[in-house]
């Protein structure tokens, strides 16, 4: 369980890691798997190509162009994925933090995130829920890491306490992004701080906190799992993208 002390940090900063959450072995068997789908290259994958970040290859017909950035569906793909996103540590912790009732989003995230050496990409400044459709911007997204996180390698940055902020459409570009060439946003973004993981450490973070990732500069994958979860009241909205698939009480 979660102490109060992690609750009210979680709720102050925006996001929480707990080390050594997960066994060295169980990191090792996940990475197996993860390795297994991406050898098979089995859809749902999302590429690098298709999104167009800085440094990413220009089209999937390019060198470099199927390169996966995440396998979707994860807890369609085999149920050792599933296992661990309804795991009972997590279902204890996400109680504390979302309430009594708890499910599991298969329509956000439910991935696993890869970043490939070579043509990996730059993730810019955004929040969650921006494209989610849900009644309140409360969700929680679990992050284990299956390999260490670094600067290296292309670890997660985040803004703390930006899940509180209030920050006007003018301060986004098009996507969503906050935009870094915005004199006001300078300020906000001389706080980034980057979230280096050991192998097995997980963090928890609101999906309303501003994040983003470098490239991964060294010659080896970074792999991760990332679920997000959602309290009973705080349903998707209906016929969105948000109600893709059905949530799955934890």
């Amino acid at each position: 369980m979660l102490s109060s002390e992690q609750v009210l940090n979680f709720k102050k900063w925006g996001f929480l890691v707990l080390p050594e959450f997960a066994p060295t072995g169980f990191c090792q068997s996940m990475l197996h798997l993860v390795d297994e789908h991406l050898v098979k290259g089995e859809l749902p994958v999302e590429y690098e190509a298709d999104l167009g970040y800085p440094g990413a290859p220009a089209s999937r017909n390019a060198e470099g162009g199927l390169t996966p950035r995440r396998l979707l569906a994860a807890t369609d793909r085999d149920s050792r994925f599933l296992s661990w996103a309804t795991h009972e540590s997590l279902r204890v912790i996400l109680h504390q933090l979302l309430g009594r009732t708890v499910y599991l989003s298969q329509s956000h995230h439910n991935c696993i995130m890869t970043k490939q050496p070579g043509f990996s990409s730059r993730t810019g400044w955004h929040r969650d829920n921006r494209y989610w459709h849900f009644a309140q911007p409360e969700l929680v997204s679990a992050w284990l890491a299956l390999t260490p996180e670094n600067t290296d390698n292309g670890c997660l940055w985040v803004l703390p306490n930006s899940h509180r902020w209030e920050v006007e459409s003018f301060q986004l570009d098009e996507k969503q992004f906050l935009r870094t060439d915005f004199a006001k946003n300078q300020d906000l973004l001389a706080h980034a701080t980057p979230i280096e993981l050991n192998q097995g450490d997980l963090l928890l973070f609101h999906s309303n906190l501003f994040h983003g990732a470098g490239k991964n500069n060294t010659d080896t994958k970074k792999c991760s799992l990332v679920f997000t979860y959602r309290a009973e009241s705080n349903t998707p909205t209906p016929r969105s993208p948000s109600t893709k698939k059905p949530d799955i009480l934890l």
